[in-house]
């Protein structure tokens, strides 16, 4: 819960056990992954349940429908209204994009259930495998800029961006201070 300061600790209950068994399988267990993984869900959730991602300036052109600036990226895998609602952040990592539910909804298992209904996303049982997922996706190279000491481009590898920066870094940092390697 020191990670996660403005989280209750409720919900930290409830959901921690569930992304820790999602990362053995995987075998993201490693302390530095771990912490990647804990400090991703804070900076994309924050309150350590799998949510749906809200309107904001950078997904809904101004007066435009919902989403509507993900529509047509082909880097998402999105063919164009309404993929950009319908494939929108979901989860602990907030996966995006038509591509990375049927890709990573595949690598867990469920075929393309959830291009078929994306809402399952958010179901923590789901959320947790797709995270670990995500990162194991990208394993090396955030293995690599963690050990380089790279928050900045570890952060980039999972959200294109430095979108919830400073949250990711303070959980990283904290969780490495208060978990023994």
């Amino acid at each position: 819960s020191r990670m996660f300061p403005t989280t209750p600790v409720a919900n930290i209950r409830e959901n921690l056990p569930v992304v820790l068994d999602a990362l053995v399988a995987p075998q993201l267990t490693e302390k530095p992954m771990v912490l990647m993984a804990l400090a991703t869900i804070r900076a994309e959730t924050e309150s350590f349940r799998p949510i749906n991602e809200g309107r904001s300036k950078f997904n809904t052109s101004p007066n435009g429908p919902p989403f509507d600036l993900y529509d047509n990226r082909q880097d998402l895998g999105n063919q164009g209204p309404p993929d950009g609602e319908r494939f929108r952040g979901r989860g602990f990592i907030q996966l995006t994009g038509r591509a990375n539910y049927r890709d990573h909804g595949a690598a867990i298992g469920l075929g393309d259930e959830l291009v078929q209904n994306p809402d399952r996303a958010n179901e923590p049982q789901i959320a947790a495998r797709l995270l670990a997922s995500f990162l194991k996706s990208k394993e090396l190279r955030i293995k690599e800029a963690l050990l380089d000491g790279n928050l900045k481009l570890a952060r980039k590898l999972v959200n294109g961006g430095s979108h919830g920066l400073e949250r990711f870094e303070d959980a990283y940092r904290r969780g490495d201070a208060l978990i023994a390697g």
